[in-house]
């Protein structure tokens, strides 16, 4: 999943992506591509500019490839993600099947020579799984934000991302490790990709003076293969939660994976 929403408001031509059934829970368990590392713009055309909310380009053509034989969608669908950039539209969009392919070519994914092919009549199918999964992994991070979702009345949005397929998150390598101590209870096997997405959480007592009432939360989404369900489709888990890089945020992991132990043996407690 390497690719993701692109900017519409910049585009000529424009593309992008990256992310079934979704279920919640640990990737050791349980069925279901932001980060500040943002590539400074290139001296090159415009479609090699970087935009630094997503970490690619900001547009890429919509029209077919050359010996491309099927002539896949260009529409683009609206996602429920609430956009952090106040100066463009309200929602991020995805990319349309033919920005995807176009995307893949880009990265060379669909070409003979490194081996990698991806069949045109597949794209559209990809585009729903990438989809699907983001919307999955948005209701995740909206179930870590709802306590300061009550308290604030206001929701959070979405501000930048990045894939990082190649970086292993501390938690997916340790959860290789105790794979080989207990088997029973974690897969051996590693996420197929990494996102980090900066969230902006309302806060009225945030000093950020680029997005004032909200603070900026990352959180991390590791997505796992899971096996074939009852009809032989592939289903993934995604294990979505906040970096460890603040108290704050170290408060709410631990708040979160205790709460339920702790309702099982004293009962259901207020908010």
């Amino acid at each position: 999943m390497g690719w993701f929403w692109a900017e519409k408001s910049q585009v000529q031509p424009s593309a992008s992506s990256s992310s079934c059934p979704v279920s919640s829970g640990q990737p050791d368990s349980e069925t279901e591509s932001a980060c500040p590392v943002m590539r400074a713009p290139s001296s090159g055309s415009y479609d090699d500019r970087i935009n630094p909310l997503n970490n690619i380009p900001f547009s890429l053509s919509r029209g077919k490839q050359t010996g491309q034989r099927l002539d896949l969608p260009t529409e683009r669908t609206t996602s429920t993600i609430p956009k952090g950039d106040r100066k463009n539209e309200q929602f991020w969009e995805y990319p349309s099947p033919q920005q995807m392919y176009n995307a893949m070519v880009r990265k060379g994914k669909i070409d003979p020579n490194t081996g990698e092919e991806i069949p045109e009549d597949a794209v559209e199918s990809m585009v729903f799984v990438h989809n699907f999964l983001n919307e999955g992994c948005w209701q995740q991070v909206l179930e870590w934000e709802s306590k300061y979702t009550e308290s604030s009345q206001m929701e959070p949005k979405l501000l930048k991302f990045m894939g990082r397929p190649t970086e292993l998150s501390p938690r997916a390598r340790w959860f290789h490790l105790l794979s080989y101590v207990f088997p029973s209870h974690f897969s051996r096997d590693l996420p197929f990709d990494r996102h980090d997405w900066v969230v902006l959480r309302p806060d009225p007592s945030s000093l950020d003076t680029e997005n004032p009432g909200f603070k900026k939360v990352r959180y991390i989404i590791d997505f796992y293969g899971g096996a074939d369900d009852e009809d032989g489709l592939p289903t993934f888990n995604l294990d979505v939660r906040p970096a460890l890089d603040s108290f704050s945020s170290a408060k709410d992991r631990f708040e979160h994976w205790t709460k339920p132990i702790l309702d099982e043996y004293l009962g259901p407690r207020d908010k």
